[in-house]
């Protein structure tokens, strides 16, 4: 499935002119010089064909005839592009010469052989140069040594395309690529993709490259290098069937898609989106599942704000179209050579916005002004580890299934927010808005948002009554550097028998220093928390755990909520002082 909607994807792409996507047997490149020729072949100048960004030199993008450049230690030159040691026989610090010298000839020989079957005088141009250059020449070009080991391509002086842009020489390219020998049994099969039967990848091109964390050369989504993963006799990727076109197809949009706003990075899953037809949605959604804090444009942060509480709030943001609208999700994590699927999701626009007004409210909770309204999913996995490498790798996929189908979160998640509480002796906005959305979720718990006295369960109010002990501690002795909670909040959250007994009394103290109506106001919040109490039980298990912080959350944030005085209902009868 996840092939095919790739491919559904790459030829709506193909049927939009403005998409720019590079056809079957075509890739888009980075070139950073062009060699100009005169109409004789001579060379009249290398030009460096990069485009300044700030302070940087950003090669243009071309689509090229080819795939990707093949790897390997053998020769592999391209058709009308290369690198400097193929094009020109040249390389910057060259410590084997002798390839140099055979990658050039290569390239020239491959051209020379197609010369009279394409019969285009501009390509002639570049067979008389490559028959004429003198490698040696090279170092007299100051632009190869600032491009480096760049790719570059050919153009006539004075023409408006290059030369792999000819008509001619893109009808023989076509041809090239349709030239298969039927006979040859073992390269046609029926393509799992597209049920058709054309000659099968051996190797699924061009390579999938923007996965973080991934080989910077590119990896294989589908791929088999060892016997144990091959059956029936077929060897490497015919094991798994996918014609050419189809792989060159599949592979062409989810690069697109790595490079485009419609990805975002959770955790160690790069995460890409689409929609069957063309949507608004398709720009939106990024910047809901991360939105920019610091977003220049004033327009576009009001306009994601707007989207946003129109989601928390039930309603479907009118510029994501049609409800119906079929809607795909793909995580993908780096595995080695290859890039696994962290996760894959089928469904529609409407159905993903319901599962995200259930996310939003679940996460919803007392906060103050500086906090997130809407925590992304990198904030509430932030939350797990000290370090974005220490976030477990299948964290990232299970969030994300939740979010988008509406399941239960994680164990792992709350597991690991409580565990990182306890740790660093502390719990905030969005750490206790992960803890109630788990324990409404996964424990039917029921939890709401702010302060709730009356709640049946101790442990909700063993955290209401650290945090007025913890105000109490910090009325009394202003400036404090550290509080009970730096010292002894891992302990009452895991094993309130072992530390409450001690802070009660330590209470008594820190009462004794304050003025009578403070004193009096803290006994009275005190006693009545006391009062839900049965006692301080040994231990708290993890969902009791849970209810602790936020607990100790909503006492705190209603510790400096501002209360709304609501004025006595005037009267008809008539003061004393009217009568």
């Amino acid at each position: 499935m996840i092939i095919q909607a790739l491919n559904a994807y790459y030829e709506r792409l193909a049927a939009d002119p403005d998409s720019d996507v590079a056809p079957f047997g075509f890739s888009r490149q980075k070139i950073s010089f062009c060699v100009v020729l005169n109409a004789d072949g001579s060379l009249h100048e290398i030009v460096d064909e990069r485009r300044q960004i700030g302070k940087k030199a950003v090669p243009v993008s071309l689509v090229v005839p080819g795939n990707a450049k093949p790897s390997g230690s053998g020769i592999n030159p391209c058709f009308l592009w290369d690198n400097p040691a193929y094009l020109l026989g040249y390389k910057v610090d060259d410590s084997k010469p002798e390839r140099t010298r055979q990658s050039f000839e290569a390239l020239r020989d491959r051209h020379l052989a197609a010369e009279e079957a394409i019969g285009d005088e501009e390509f002639s141009a570049v067979c008389r140069f490559l028959q004429t250059w003198n490698p040696a020449d090279a170092p007299q070009q100051p632009t190869l040594v600032d491009v480096g080991t760049g790719f570059g391509v050919f153009r006539l002086r004075g023409a408006r395309q290059y030369v792999h842009d000819r008509p001619a020489v893109e009808r023989w390219w076509r041809t090239q690529i349709a030239a298969v020998d039927p006979a040859d049994a073992e390269t046609l099969g029926q393509c799992l993709a597209t049920g058709e039967t054309e000659p099968i990848a051996r190797l699924h091109q061009p390579k999938i490259k923007g996965v973080w964390g991934s080989q910077s050369s590119g990896a294989a989504l589908v791929s088999f290098n060892l016997d144990a993963f091959e059956s029936y006799g077929k060897r490497q990727s015919v094991n798994a069937p996918v014609s050419e076109r189809a792989a060159f197809q599949y592979c062409t949009a989810l690069n697109r898609l790595l490079a485009s706003q419609q990805r975002v990075q959770v955790g160690d899953a790069s995460v890409v989106f689409w929609t069957e037809e063309p949507s608004p949605a398709e720009s939106l959604l990024a910047r809901l599942f991360d939105p920019p804090r610091d977003a220049e444009d004033a327009t576009l942060r009001n306009q994601i704000e707007s989207q946003l509480r129109a989601i928390a709030a039930g309603g479907f943001p009118p510029a994501f179209g049609e409800k119906p609208t079929p809607f795909f999700v793909l995580g993908l994590s780096p595995n080695a050579a290859r890039v696994s699927v962290r996760f894959w999701h089928e469904s529609t626009l409407g159905n993903l916005v319901d599962n995200l007004h259930r996310h939003f409210s679940d996460l919803k909770i007392a906060r103050g002004p500086k906090d997130f309204e809407f925590p992304t999913a990198w904030h509430v996995l932030r939350e797990t580890a000290r370090e974005t490498k220490e976030i477990p790798p299948l964290l990232a996929g299970g969030l994300m299934r939740a979010v988008l189908t509406g399941s239960p979160y994680p164990d792992l998640l709350l597991t690991s927010v409580i565990r990182r509480m306890r740790t660093e002796r502390n719990v905030w906005h969005v750490r206790a808005a992960v803890i109630k959305a788990c324990l409404n979720r996964n424990y039917k718990k029921e939890l709401p948002m702010a302060l709730d006295p009356e709640r049946p369960e101790p442990t909700y109010h063993l955290g209401r009554l650290f945090a007025e002990l913890e105000k109490t501690q910090e009325d009394a002795l202003p400036g404090l550097n550290d509080t009970i909670k730096d010292r002894y909040f891992g302990a009452a959250s895991a094993t309130p028998g072992s530390v409450f007994p001690r802070l009660v009394r330590l209470s008594q103290h820190h009462l004794g220093k304050l003025e009578k109506a403070l004193r009096l106001h803290h006994e009275k919040r005190i006693q009545e928390i006391v009062g839900r109490l049965d006692g301080f039980p040994s231990h708290l298990a993890l969902t009791d755990q849970g209810l602790f912080a936020v607990g100790y959350y909503h006492q705190r944030q209603d510790m400096f909520t501002k209360k709304t005085v609501v004025e006595p209902a005037a009267t008809a009868e008539a003061s004393p002082a009217q009568e």
